[in-house]
């Protein structure tokens, strides 16, 4: 079995997990814990990992990064239109997987830990000072 691509979906305490082929077919399908994933990325070739981008992603998508996997966040209104009927965590993951072998899509970029810490204080700030409306008098 040769993975070219896995497509996760995180949850809160279990991810859905498909594997596609070369071709794109699927050649795995499971459902595991997050250390699941972590294991079973550590027993895989490197690979293209897929996930959808939020807050929670850059944590595990920077693990996957260090055991030589090439992390691919995509924004989930972008995976939205490859799920293929009633949506669930396992038909999500294979949008995932398929969505990130489309030569056209937009990824986002893998943060660290300082630039998600400093996002987090200027939005923390935003909130504190609020919107600043700045007036210009023409007298």
């Amino acid at each position: 079995m040769q993975i070219a691509v896995l497509g996760i979906d995180l949850g809160k305490n279990s991810c859905s997990v498909v594997g596609l082929d070369a071709g794109g077919w699927v050649v795995l399908r499971r459902r595991l814990h997050r250390e699941g994933v972590a294991k079973l990325a550590a027993g895989l070739p490197g690979c293209v990992m897929a996930m959808e981008a939020f807050c929670g992603a850059h944590h595990p998508g920077r693990r996957l990064h260090d055991e030589a996997h090439q992390v691919r966040l995509m924004s989930p209104e972008y995976v939205r239109p490859y799920v293929k009927s009633q949506k669930n965590d396992d038909r999500d993951a294979e949008a995932i997987a398929a969505a990130a072998t489309r030569p056209t899509m937009r990824f986002v970029e893998l943060k660290s830990e300082e630039q998600l810490d400093m996002r987090s204080l200027h939005r923390a700030r935003d909130r504190l000072v609020g919107e600043r409306t700045v007036y210009s008098y023409s007298g």
